[in-house]
């Protein structure tokens, strides 16, 4: 008995209603693919500036490429600029972005400094003027996500999300922080489920959603249509497939055991190696084990020497063995 149903954003379904979040040197094209089948309705790239995406960087188009697998997939932009704005939304649409996600959440300095993310919300005119010109641009939904406010004494959500509705965006995402609270703090989820009675368009929940139970709570109590689920995923696919079975009608599986999920951190690595190469994949793996060696026995003093790895094969090797000690142990329990 499903027990949550399917988001709609325009023609996109979006089923179950849960939305990978977008995240910088994270969600790439390997990742979404992974993390996609543990139960993603909806995949989001990386956030990209609009500025860059005018030259054709390399680096910036691989940000914005796509398996296939991973879809529907929503491309997120970020910038300043209304007309840069829709000219890098017409390129991510022609490149297969099923959704176009306009950027007013990132609280990062190096974002902010150039009045992009988060810092647009200083500038109410400004979102609603890259808003209506990203929408101009494309053939496809646009969505918008964003936080609270800049800070504390200026909450302007519900009139940016008045005037997103206003203008033909399509599903709003809100991050319940501030800009200025970076990640510190709790989220308000009375600021979402306040937002989601304002509006009439579909809203998306995020923030501190590290449980299935609580994330089905959450959703219950605000009334949301979906939820985004970002930094509790990384490392732990498994909060993914148990929310689901939450929203199916089913009692989630435990998570694995500990020598399980080494063996997906190993499929995933060695998924990296062979599409980013070995020089790429070795330093960008070595944040993504550390999330995998999360609650481990002596998971401290073995991330300090995977940290020191250089080699995918010298990397393997420790993950193996470690693999074998720990079953080695559950087995002398037994």
């Amino acid at each position: 008995m499903v027990v949550t149903q399917p988001l709609r954003i325009g023609p996109v379904e979006v089923s179950p209603p849960i939305v990978l979040a977008p995240m910088s040197g994270v969600t790439n094209r390997t990742l979404r693919a992974l993390y996609k089948p543990f139960g993603f309705g909806l995949t989001v790239t990386e956030f990209v500036s609009s500025n860059a995406l005018q030259y054709g960087n390399q680096r910036t188009m691989e940000m914005i490429d796509q398996h296939g697998v991973e879809r529907p997939v929503s491309t997120q932009l970020w910038g300043n600029d209304p007309a840069i704005m829709a000219l890098a939304a017409k390129v991510v649409r022609e490149c297969g972005a099923d959704i176009v996600d306009i950027n007013f959440g990132c609280p990062a300095p190096k974002v902010t400094k150039t009045e992009g993310g988060s810092a647009c919300l200083r500038d109410v005119d400004r979102c609603e003027a890259i808003m209506k010109a990203v929408v101009a641009a494309v053939d496809c939904p646009v969505t918008m996500k964003m936080r609270l406010g800049w800070t504390d004494s200026d909450l302007v959500f519900v009139e940016v999300a008045k005037r997103a509705q206003a203008v033909g965006v399509q599903a709003i995402t809100l991050h319940a922080r501030t800009a200025k609270q970076f990640y510190k703090g709790n989220a308000d989820w009375s600021k979402i489920a306040e937002l989601k009675a304002a509006v009439d368009i579909p809203v998306i929940g995020n923030g501190d959603l590290a449980d299935p139970y609580e994330a089905m709570r959450r959703m219950r109590e605000s009334g949301v249509d979906a939820v985004m689920l970002g930094r509790a995923t990384l490392g732990n696919p498994w909060l993914v497939s148990r929310l689901r079975a939450l929203m199916e009608g089913r009692e989630p599986e435990a998570t694995p055991d500990a020598p399980d999920r080494l063996r997906f951190a190993i499929h995933h690595y060695n998924t990296m190696v062979n599409e980013w190469g070995e020089q790429r994949a070795v330093p960008q793996m070595r944040k993504h084990l550390g999330y995998y060696l999360k609650g481990f026995p002596g998971a401290s003093t073995l991330r300090e020497r995977l940290m020191r790895t250089e080699t995918a094969a010298e990397t393997l090797a420790v993950l193996e063995t470690t693999i074998e000690q720990l079953e080695s142990r559950e087995l002398a329990v037994a």
